[in-house]
């Protein structure tokens, strides 16, 4: 070893040494005292060792670890290709845009076209629909699952209609099968954020990968992290060269960061109007970003995708515990329910208040909150209720298919509680009594 290889391991040997300081001896949970976060990142050595060490390589950008991630998560998945961004929003967006290229001819989405997704859920799943000038048509949810009641597909078509566009909800997949027959009778896309269900299973197969696009993200409270992060997948060869040109800033060129003249032909191709062999480094054949991620966060995801098979088998055994703690208040809440042919990843435990009960959300979310139980809402309840809808007028920006009955129940009545890695046994508990401890003010048992 050289001078430079010595002071390097040392280095790393001494993050190794602070980490075992600093993070490695967990606090007790003490109940009332301690909080009881809905999510949080879970890590070891290795994340910040892989961390400080792209950092010494001060490549910076997308490079050697994001390359090795990208190889880990396609085979984790078991998709043919996988690129790395810089959040799961981003890989929406990325998705969407994708399918609006012109390279895909008749099936390209134009403006005024239709994408049929719900109104129960996370902004980005919508938003580039609306950015775009597509309008999106809102089915409504069952309140058991939380996902897209398929029974509203065929009223939702029509001549219009490009692609179908969902998430799983909470890591609980929706009826693909039936998502995808209905996609496959009219030939329309099918996009899935998956943002919150990696690991999920349908019938066998993750979810993110029936579709012709999935999604993820590796924000900290999801199933692995990168801090800030996602990641776009599909088995389309002709998708995944439009995915990249749009990821790097629209770009005809796929030579990857640092390299020159990957095709051989760098100066000596016609392209569109410009002059006869004009840099093809610098030829765009879309309207793209710069959504790459960097290397010190792909570095980061190196790590955490090695414990993503145990960060999900313990999601599953604490939603497990929840369910099994609140089964007999299922006269109170809709307690989460799932297909016969589900294994959900899940990403939180979901409770609706079932109608009449003698409280509202806001007041058990009020107790849980006092007593350091951290709560959330199902994101955006109904989008169309909020603010950045005030815009956008009904039949022209947006449709309602049918109504969204089930839509307006979750956005009054349904809240979430984190079913994270790290949380303990006894935090678990903790959450099912101080619910019980609620109900008894109602006399509920």
């Amino acid at each position: 070893m050289n001078e430079i290889d010595i002071l390097k391991a040392d280095i790393l040997d001494k993050v190794k040494k602070y980490y075992q300081l600093l993070y490695k001896n967990k606090k007790p949970f003490i109940p009332k005292k301690s909080c009881v976060n809905y999510a949080g990142r879970v890590f070891d050595e290795n994340e910040m060792i892989n961390l400080v060490d792209a950092s010494l390589e001060f490549w910076l950008t997308h490079g050697r670890y994001s390359n090795k991630f990208e190889s880990k998560f396609s085979e984790y998945l078991g998709v043919k290709y996988a690129l790395l961004v810089n959040s799961g929003s981003s890989a929406n967006l990325l998705a969407f845009m994708a399918l609006t290229s012109p390279l895909l001819k008749n099936r390209a989405i134009k403006r005024g076209d239709e994408v049929i997704t719900v109104a129960a859920g996370f902004p980005t799943t919508v938003a580039p629909i609306v950015q775009y000038g597509a309008v999106p048509v809102f089915v409504d949810v069952s309140v058991e699952t939380l996902n897209i009641d398929i029974t509203q597909l065929e009223s939702a078509h029509s001549i219009k209609t490009k692609a179908v566009m969902l998430a799983h909800t909470l890591g609980n997949p929706f009826d693909i099968r039936a998502v995808k027959k209905f996609c496959d009778k009219h030939d329309l896309w099918l996009i899935e954020d998956n943002c919150d269900a990696l690991g999920s299973k349908y019938e066998g197969n993750f979810t993110g990968t029936w579709g012709d696009i999935g999604t993820s993200s590796f924000y900290p409270p999801h199933h692995m992290t990168m801090g800030e992060g996602g990641a776009v997948y599909t088995n389309n060869k002709h998708l995944i060269k439009i995915l990249l040109s749009m990821r790097d800033w629209g770009r005809d060129c796929w030579c990857k960061s640092g390299v020159d003249n990957t095709c051989g032909c760098r100066f000596l191709k016609q392209h569109g109007t410009l002059p006869f062999g004009y840099d093809h480094k610098y030829v765009y054949s879309h309207f793209g970003y710069n959504l790459k991620a960097t290397d010190m966060q792909a570095a980061i995801g190196c790590a955490q995708i090695e414990k993503l098979p145990k960060f999900i088998a313990q999601r599953k055994e604490n939603f497990d515990i929840l369910f099994k703690g609140l089964i007999d208040l299922k006269d109170v809440f809709h307690l989460p329910q799932t297909l016969p042919q589900s294994d959900p990843s899940w990403f939180g435990f979901p409770l609706t208040l079932k109608d009449n009960v003698p409280f509202t959300r806001n007041e058990i979310v009020e107790y849980l909150e006092a007593n350091k139980i951290q709560t959330r809402n199902l994101f955006a309840g109904n989008i169309t209720k909020h603010p950045c809808f005030t815009v956008l007028k009904e039949g022209n920006d947006f449709r309602i298919s049918q109504h969204l009955s089930m839509t307006n129940k979750i956005m009054c009545d349904c809240f979430w509680i984190g079913v994270y890695p790290e949380m303990s046994k006894t935090a678990i508990q903790f959450m099912i009594d101080t619910i019980r401890k609620f109900m008894r003010q109602y006399a509920i048992k």
